[in-house]
């Protein structure tokens, strides 16, 4: 594979082609210098002013070559420090959206159990909705919560009127028990009475006994 077709950054494109310019020039100097290549009829003067011009040429590429290669070490280096950046800030959404994927299934849960708990007022003994109805028309259109709400509110005030009479009879009953209480005492009383006054009159009985 060619390098060209490896290398595919424009901005590395001109160190490709001076880099080959400069093979080119060392190439040809090379050649310039190669005694077998030398024509007979080339002066030495010739010889070292053609192959001062070429090594003015090569060492001008070169120095090119060099800043070119500079320059591309910089940008090397300006990638390799955003490449690093973006990696930071790509394994911190990556940890991020992990967090948020392990909060979302944590919710999941949660939902999933709020949603097969056996909630107390599912096992009321609410009246039927259609009977809610009739007794409060102004509830129609809510929504199913909202009803559920409504109709708990109903069945606690309900059971507050039945405990108030509750308590009522209860009252009632520990007034009717204590003024039974009473009476049985006043009978008691008045039985105790009346034994003693029979027995205070036993002398007398005796007395009209004899007599007749």
């Amino acid at each position: 594979m060619a390098i060209r077709e490896i290398v595919t950054d424009q901005s590395l494109l001109p160190v490709l082609n001076t880099s080959a310019e400069t093979l080119v020039q060392c190439q040809q100097l090379l050649s310039l210098l190669n005694p077998d290549a030398i024509p007979a009829e080339t002066s030495i003067q010739d010889l070292s002013l053609a192959a001062s011009k070429q090594q003015k040429i090569l060492f001008a590429l070169l120095a090119q070559l060099r800043g070119q290669n500079r320059d591309a070490v910089f940008r090397v280096r300006d990638t390799k420090q955003a490449t690093a950046e973006a990696r930071q800030e790509i394994d911190r959404l990556h940890l991020q959206l992990q967090n948020l994927y392990y909060e979302q299934k944590h919710l999941k849960g949660e939902i999933a159990a709020c949603e097969s708990y056996n909630h107390q007022y599912l096992s009321l003994p609410l009246i039927p909705v259609e009977e809610f109805y009739e007794l409060f028309s102004e509830h129609r259109g809510l929504s199913e919560s909202e009803l559920m709400v409504a109709r708990i509110n109903h069945e606690h005030a309900e059971r507050e009127k039945l405990e108030q009479a509750r308590q009522e009879l209860l009252k009632r009953k520990q007034a009717l028990i204590a003024e039974n209480k009473k009476r049985k005492d006043d009978l008691a009383n008045l039985d105790q009475d009346l034994e003693k006054f029979i027995d205070a009159a036993k002398p007398i009985q005796k007395i009209f006994e004899k007599e007749y």
